[in-house]
């Protein structure tokens, strides 16, 4: 499929598809702690950045990876300053400033291989964080600015936090996880 066949198949979808490499891939359904988590993280940094030039939006809202033709859902998107959008649709952001995918064992591989190499590729982009659902761990990717390359930092435990530098804030990890259950909790 082209991506305009994609772009057209897309928009007259009732359910939402990512297309990667020529492929239509339909998106599976949350979990209620990938629900809860992703609820925790767009309202946590939406407050975090009420006085800043930053908006954080949930899973509804494409990103378009340009150099490598490919268009994602990714879980929240945070743009600072003006959006950008691939055209008059508003529907598919090209400037994102930070991406966060919550990750289950089926979209574990995916997650760490295919949309890590696309989103190293989004000029914009400056971080790229990897939620766990399945316990308090959260896996960070900065891009260092002087020289392009990308860091990375792990956290675990709702006793720690993670630095996200290119927003000015800091998100606690018992944040991220307010009321989720882990499978051993119960």
């Amino acid at each position: 499929m082209t991506e305009d066949e994609y772009l057209i198949f897309e928009r007259d979808s009732d359910i939402k598809h990512e297309f990667a490499n020529g492929e239509v891939y339909a998106m599976a359904r949350a979990s209620w702690n990938h629900t809860v988590i992703v609820s925790n993280i767009n309202t946590r940094l939406n407050v975090k950045l009420e006085n800043s030039s930053c908006l954080s939006v949930t899973s509804d809202m494409r990103v378009q990876v340009v150099s490598v033709k490919s268009y994602r859902f990714p879980d929240v998107i945070v743009v600072c300053g003006e959006p950008q959008f691939k055209d008059a649709d508003v529907d598919i952001l090209t400037n994102p400033t930070v991406l966060v995918e919550v990750m289950s064992p089926t979209t574990a591989l995916v997650d760490r291989n295919e949309k890590l190499y696309e989103y190293f590729r989004i000029p914009t982009l400056q971080e790229y964080l990897i939620i766990s659902q399945d316990r308090a761990r959260v896996e960070r990717y900065l891009r260092d600015a002087d020289n392009d390359e990308w860091r990375y930092t792990e956290r675990i435990g709702l006793d720690t936090a993670i630095d996200l530098p290119s927003l000015s804030c800091r998100l606690s990890l018992s944040e991220i996880y307010n009321q989720v259950q882990f499978k051993s909790d119960k």
